[in-house]
């Protein structure tokens, strides 16, 4: 009810003006075309004014009701992320000064040097000085912020530290697929020929390479709490996007062409929980690029937790090979030649199957 009514005053203060407007019409045809624009020249400056100040207010209250319904106040769940945080900061306050002064000095410039019967308007060209100064301090700042920007992109693009946990997200439309190194720590090769080869392998894994054979695949992320985490992203389809809004990271995942980034959880999830106060939050993937009409509902859940339960998660994943090929299972193939067990008894054979 109260936005309907916020809106419905926005509505009515534009009636208003739109009512001025056309009464000052008729009043020129009554008055004279001169002492009519001179009316209007002040009825514009008074505008002027008006505006500046709905408008500041207006930038105030938007802030004042929705920061609290952004992801700044959880801050970043990523160390890096911590960066990001710092450098929208930075750049959020040097445009709100500029965008402060630059406003305000317009509106009230319309306002006090409107059209006057006593001031003559002094003519202004060129001034080489004026512009070498708008030129160049902006470009200075810009500059500044592009390469703190660059610094922070070459640094998460760059080679993941050694101990890194490594985890190959694959896109397609519209979903996202989880692929885990086993024990010896490297992923297998994958090979977009074998595509569903055997049915079921639809990542396209050659699973004639060793390196695959106890590489796990899930359909949610789990990474463990404080350590960095190395993502190799791959598409199968089309362009799509990993956007990790709450770590401050994205990257595209290109057909064909593998990309990395990383990064280092702060949080569990069940921490951010409780800094949120939303017992049902969960980290999100999202796809930040157009991939189809299904890409609204193209979403991922990242659970982040202790070393220990992300080891017992881990230890309770079975290698896809093992799926896709059950004859390959050791613990299948054990029991099948696995006599059965016989009675524990020193009765003779007749007497035990006769009992």
């Amino acid at each position: 009810m109260k936005d309907f009514f916020l809106i419905a005053i926005v509505v009515m203060i534009f009636v208003v003006i739109f009512q001025i407007a056309k009464a000052s019409e008729y009043v020129s045809v009554l008055k004279g075309e001169e002492k009519t624009r001179k009316q209007n020249n002040r009825i514009n400056g008074f505008l002027m004014m008006a505006f500046l100040v709905l408008g500041l207010i207006g930038a105030w209250y938007c802030n004042e009701l929705y920061f609290g319904k952004t992801l700044f106040p959880q801050g970043s769940a990523s160390v890096e992320g911590e960066e990001i945080d710092q450098m929208l900061y930075i750049t959020i306050a040097i445009t709100g000064v500029v965008f402060l002064i630059t406003q305000v000095l317009l509106f009230w410039f319309s306002y006090k040097y409107q059209e006057s019967d006593t001031r003559k308007a002094f003519y202004f060209p060129h001034n080489n000085k004026l512009e070498l100064l708008w030129t160049s301090v902006p470009a200075i700042f810009l500059t500044v912020l592009v390469v703190f920007g660059l610094r922070f992109w070459f640094k998460i693009t760059d080679d993941a530290p050694k101990d890194s946990v490594v985890v190959e997200i694959t896109g397609h439309q519209f979903a996202w697929d989880m692929r885990y190194p086993g024990k010896d720590g490297v992923l297998g090769k994958k090979n977009y020929k074998l595509y569903n080869k055997p049915n079921g392998n639809t990542l396209a894994v050659d699973f004639e390479d060793p390196d695959s054979w106890d590489d796990l695949r899930a359909t949610e992320m789990h990474l463990p709490v404080g350590k960095p985490v190395k993502l190799v992203i791959h598409a199968q389809d089309v362009i799509h996007d990993v956007g990790l809004p709450h770590f401050r990271l994205k990257m595209d995942a290109v057909p064909g062409i593998p990309t990395t980034i990383w990064f280092t959880p702060k949080y569990t999830t069940a921490e951010m929980r409780q800094r949120t106060g939303n017992p049902n939050f969960t980290y999100e993937i999202s796809c930040d690029q157009m991939c189809g009409k299904g890409h609204f509902s193209m979403r991922g859940v990242i659970v982040v937790e202790t070393e220990e339960e992300y080891k017992k998660w881990l230890a309770d994943q079975k290698p896809e090979y093992l799926t896709l090929f059950p004859d390959k299972d050791p613990a299948k193939a054990t029991q099948a030649v696995e006599p059965a067990p016989t009675p524990a008894t020193d009765k003779p054979l007749a007497q035990v199957v006769s009992n």
